[in-house]
């Protein structure tokens, strides 16, 4: 059974720093697809980041590339989410996704597992 659950969220001023997690309770995914999406109030869920099981793929939108990392560390079943560089438009509450489809995928329908989420919040 995969039980994601994310942490690390926060309030941090414009131009911070935070770094998300998302460990596996339930430890059964350490050979799932993830990903991190976000959805802002009023707003659709959109993807942010993923990686592929092994970690040698990973993909990002193009408004978070150059300051946010994806990675991951199979031996603890958890997935981060390093983000530099924040913006006010990064608040959002920040979910993370697993799946257990070989590769890397950005779409919110290839994802048949997901945390509760962690609110991020960037002050200006």
């Amino acid at each position: 059974q995969v039980q994601l659950v994310e942490s690390g969220g926060g309030l941090v001023q414009a131009g911070g720093s935070l770094r998300l997690s998302c460990a596996d309770s339930g430890r059964t995914s350490s050979t799932y697809a993830k990903g991190w999406f976000r959805q802002a109030p009023g707003k659709e869920r959109e993807f942010v980041a993923a990686i592929s099981w092994s970690g040698d793929r990973t993909d990002y939108a193009d408004f978070v590339k150059g300051r946010f990392t994806i990675s991951r560390d199979n031996t603890k079943n958890t997935v981060y989410l390093q983000m530099n560089s924040l913006k006010p438009e990064d608040t959002a509450v920040y979910y993370c996704a697993a799946d257990p489809k070989i590769g890397v995928f950005l779409a919110k329908v290839s994802y048949n597992y997901w945390g509760q989420g962690t609110q991020v919040t960037v002050s200006s």
